[in-house]
């Protein structure tokens, strides 16, 4: 997959592991944040091809992350995945306008899910 590096941003270790290695499995390389600090901290160094996104994080929650990432040139154009329990209409929506590529609910997807929908998310963004 041309070494594309996907960053989880995730604080439940034990989900974001789960996704990690299915991710891993599929031939990419992963980079883990605990929470959107973090993350912010680790864009410039780690420069992920794709961000997989919770919103309910300590500190900074996923939403306000999201809108710094699409309010900086040098990150803008990274393809965000909100990957959330959270999942009510406006919920939705506000991700979606805030710049998510898609989003989906932690219940209703499997890492192999996550990882097709990484995979369709690349073919979007370069066909």
């Amino acid at each position: 997959m041309d070494n594309k590096k996907i960053l989880i941003v995730e604080d439940d270790k034990f989900f974001r592991d789960l996704v990690s290695q299915k991710i891993s499995q599929e031939g990419f390389e992963v980079a883990e944040a605990p929470d959107a600090r973090k993350a912010l901290e680790m864009l410039p160094t780690e420069n992920p091809s794709l961000i997989i996104l919770d919103l309910i994080l300590p500190g900074m929650d996923g939403f306000e992350f999201l809108e710094k990432v699409k309010a900086d040139a040098k990150f803008k154009d990274i393809p965000v995945i909100i990957l959330s329990n959270l999942g009510q209409k406006e919920e939705i929506e506000r991700g979606i306008t805030l710049g998510a590529a898609d989003f989906l609910v932690k219940v209703n997807f499997t890492p192999d899910e996550v990882a097709e929908k990484i995979k369709e998310t690349f073919q979007k963004k370069y066909i």
